[in-house]
């Protein structure tokens, strides 16, 4: 059997890869791409596109803007293409609804279907070496059995959520991550359930328990988090100065002991914090509780979740208030884990590299035991590897690049540039399209 051998094999077809078709359409339209996602289309965070939430995030950091402002894909010309500008221009919002940003997302999308095969979870990426050791282009292996071969991969899956442990020990389908409330939601509606917990204290925590407790349902809404409070984001515009490109290459410069310095002083800017906006709806509607006498809103600050007990009643939660000490249990019907992501490197929130790298890892570099990347977001290879086919991965790289590469938009283009960039270089010192075929 004879396979096409594409310049490159984009994995995910998420934000991140679909800024690098804009770019590779725009700067390299030379290059032959497929995308695979797994999923069945195109679609921008389903599971948490809340009615009134917004993306705390300027639109002018959409998929091409910062790069191209000329380019038919911004977030601007989706807006007069939909005859939307003007009443776009017009809402009282700081920033755009996340409703109307996933639509932009999903019909730049649109716009690279002939480049993209849906409902294709790449499982195994194996890498194919010349008898002179160098790694000559890989094989990409799907779920399904499907096979395609690549001069490149660039690699955006997404980050893989963080389950603490106390919800690892007892795998429950009545607790999900947030990427999953909506369809659980739904879930729970329709089997009469009205119970509902949120751990974590983010943005998207905030969000879910506003959105929780407006649905008539539900009779009771829980918030559970360690913190004193639900912490204000640091947005200052000196601490958002962590998504301009020039702070990518100081952060990517920096000793790690600096590096931990940094992200130690900035994790408020993304981290553990919501906006002041959200913050002030939920202690309004907390408030307004209290005065009705009613306890359908409980936020419960302090405290450790000691134990997550699935039972034909609910899910029983374990807690354990870490001043007083005092010990509590709250059944609900449905867990909500608002508790991020996973980051690369080792120890707690961290995997060493993307699971689909897993046969790879024997080739990659692994200083400190994770993936090392270089400025334009290769992954760096062993010995004579590193001079044939380049891996890249297309986010997840905060850890070498700093808070921009955090799932923000906020510098997706100039990221996508860079790996177009050093792919075009790459690809054409070693053309080796001549005798790889299978």
């Amino acid at each position: 059997m004879t396979h096409t051998v594409h310049d490159i094999i984009g994995i995910g077809f998420g934000p991140a890869n679909i800024a690098l078709a804009i770019a590779l359409e725009e700067l390299a339209p030379q290059l032959s791409v497929r995308f695979l996602e797994r999923r069945p289309s195109a679609v921008w965070q389903p599971g948490m596109l809340l009615e009134g939430s917004d993306i705390q995030n300027h639109p002018l950091r959409d998929l091409v803007t910062p790069r191209n402002p000329r380019s038919r894909y911004t977030f601007t010309n989706f807006l007069h293409e939909h005859n939307r500008l003007y009443q776009h221009l017009n809402l009282p919002l700081h920033y755009p609804l996340r409703l109307e940003y996933a639509q932009y997302v999903s019909w730049v999308a649109g716009c690279f279907q002939h480049q993209v095969e849906y409902q294709r979870e790449v499982v195994d990426i194996l890498p194919v070496n010349d008898s002179d050791g160098a790694l000559n282009h890989y094989r990409v292996l799907c779920a399904d059995g499907r096979e395609y071969l690549a001069l490149s991969v660039v690699l955006a899956p997404g980050r893989t959520p963080n389950i603490p442990e106390p919800f690892q020990r007892a795998p429950d389908p009545r607790v999900v991550h947030l990427n999953h409330y909506l369809p659980a939601l739904e879930q729970l509606k329709a089997k009469g359930g009205g119970r509902v917990a949120v751990i974590g204290g983010s943005q998207s925590a905030v969000e879910i328990l506003l959105h929780a407790s407006s649905e008539p349902a539900l009779t009771r809404v829980v918030g559970v988090t360690r913190n004193f409070g639900y912490r204000q984001k640091d947005t200052s515009p000196f601490s958002d100065e962590v998504y301009f490109p020039a702070f990518v290459d100081a952060f990517f410069s920096a000793s790690p002991e600096h590096k931990a310095r940094l992200r130690q002083e900035l994790v408020f800017t993304n981290y553990s914090a919501a906006d002041i906006d959200v913050l002030n709806q939920l202690y309004v509607k907390q408030y307004a509780n209290r005065l009705q006498d009613k306890d359908s809103l409980a936020l419960l600050t302090c405290m450790e979740t000691e134990a997550c007990e699935p039972g034909a009643d609910g899910v029983t939660l374990r807690l354990r208030h870490f001043l007083g000490g005092d010990a509590i249990s709250e059944t609900v019907d449905l867990v909500v884990l608002a508790t991020g992501f996973l980051d690369l490197g080792r120890g707690p929130k961290r995997e060493p590299w993307p699971r689909v790298l897993e046969t790879l890892s024997p080739q990659l570099c692994a200083e400190r035991d994770t993936v090392d990347i270089a400025l334009d977001y290769r992954v760096r290879l062993r010995g004579e590897a590193d001079r044939g086919a380049p891996l890249y991965l297309n986010g997840l790289c905060e850890s070498s690049h700093g808070m921009g590469d955090a799932g923000s938009f906020s510098l997706l283009a100039l990221r996508s540039q860079a790996i177009v960039q050093s792919l075009t270089e790459r690809l054409e010192q070693g053309s080796r399209h001549d005798g790889v075929r299978a």
